[in-house]
C-alpha cells in the first residue's frame, strides 16, 4: 500500500468513526477507499469491519452518560445483536457477493422515512395508547427484539446505514430521548462489529495494514465525534441522520 493509500485509510477511518458514533453510514466512507487501494470486496469488507471496532467502542464510551438507566434494555438487545451479527458474518462468506443489492436500498429508504417521521410517527402512538389505555413497553417488546436482532444480521453482513435502520426500530417503539437512542446504538454496532470481526480472524482473509490503519482512526473519530455529537439537539441529530442516510441510499443506488 502506497503512502498516499495509507493517508486515504487512515483518514477514511476518522470520518467514519465521527460519523458511526453520531449517525451510522461510515462504511460507506472506507469501504469505496478500501475498493480503491485494490482490495478484493470481501476482503475489503472483512478488514473494514475489523478496523472499525475501535470507533464503535470509542463511541459508545463517549455516550455513557446517555446509557445510564439503560442496563437491562442494553444487555437484552445485545444478545440479539451478537447472534445477529454472528449470522451476518457467516452469511457474507457463504452467500454470493450481491445478495443484498435490492434489499438493501429499501431498508435504508424505509429507515429514513421512519426517522425522518418519528416525531408525527410518536404523536399517532402517544393518542392511540391514550385511547386504548396501554403504556409502552420499556424494552419494546418481541416486536423491537426481533427487529434489531435481524437489523444485526444485515449489520454483520454489510454494515452500511446499520446504525440508522437501529435508531429507526427503537425510536418507533420505545418512549425515549433520541440521544439515548443513539447511545444504545453505538453499542449494538460495537457488538455487531466485534463478533463478526472475531468470526473472520479465524475464516476469511484480510489486510493488516488496513486494519491497522481503520483502527487508529476510527478510535480517534469515534471519540470526538461522540463529545460533539451528543450534545446535538433532536431535531439537529434527526436532521444529520436524514441528511447522511440520503448520501448513503443515493450512493447505494448508484453502484
Amino acid at each position: 500500500m502506497t503512502p498516499e493509500a495509507m493517508a486515504a485509510v487512515f483518514a477514511a477511518g476518522v470520518g467514519a468513526g465521527a460519523i458511526n458514533s453520531v449517525v451510522g453510514s461510515g462504511t460507506l466512507i472506507t469501504f469505496p477507499v478500501l475498493l480503491a487501494t485494490g482490495l478484493p470486496p470481501v476482503t475489503a469488507t472483512v478488514s473494514n469491519a475489523l478496523g472499525l471496532i475501535p470507533g464503535s467502542i470509542s463511541g459508545a464510551i463517549g455516550y455513557r452518560r446517555e446509557l445510564r438507566g439503560q442496563r437491562g434494555r442494553v444487555l437484552k438487545f445485545g444478545s440479539g445483536a451478537l447472534l445477529g451479527g454472528l449470522a451476518g458474518a457467516t452469511l457474507l462468506l457463504t452467500l454470493p457477493a450481491d445478495a443484498f443489492e435490492t434489499v438493501v436500498p429499501v431498508l435504508v429508504g424505509l429507515a429514513l422515512l421512519l426517522v425522518a417521521f418519528q416525531p408525527q410517527i410518536g404523536r399517532l402512538v402517544q393518542r392511540r395508547r391514550a385511547r386504548t389505555g396501554t403504556s409502552p413497553r420499556r424494552d419494546g417488546g418481541p416486536l423491537l427484539l426481533t427487529g434489531l436482532t435481524l437489523a444485526s444480521v444485515y449489520g454483520g453482513y454489510f454494515t452500511a446505514a446499520q446504525g440508522i435502520i437501529y435508531l429507526s426500530l427503537m425510536g418507533m417503539l420505545l418512549d425515549e430521548p433520541l440521544q439515548r437512542l443513539n447511545g444504545v446504538k453505538n453499542v449494538l454496532s460495537a457488538v455487531v462489529n466485534t463478533v463478526a470481526a472475531l468470526f473472520f480472524l479465524f475464516a476469511a482473509d484480510f489486510e493488516w495494514t488496513a486494519v491497522g490503519l481503520l483502527a487508529v482512526g476510527s478510535g480517534l473519530g469515534g471519540y470526538v465525534g461522540a463529545k460533539v455529537g451528543r450534545h446535538f439537539s433532536p431535531t439537529v441529530l434527526r436532521i444529520l441522520v436524514v441528511t447522511v442516510g440520503t448520501v448513503a441510499l443515493v450512493q447505494l443506488l448508484l453502484r
